[in-house]
């Protein structure tokens, strides 16, 4: 059975990313990363307006 992620694995995990993407790809990564599971999450929800277009 797979046993949960501890500490010392995510920062295994964080150094081979830097070392294969680079420091500066990796923000970039995040940020799409982070706009894909708000567009999943909206889509779920049945919400079609986009974040920027909501009115205020």
């Amino acid at each position: 059975m797979l046993k949960s992620i501890g500490v010392p694995e995510l920062l295994i995990i964080l150094v081979i990313a830097v070392l294969l993407f680079g420091g500066k790809k990796i923000p970039e990564m995040a940020k799409g990363l982070g706009e894909g599971i708000r567009n999943f999450k909206n889509s779920l929800k049945g919400d079609d307006t986009p974040d920027d277009k909501k009115p205020a």
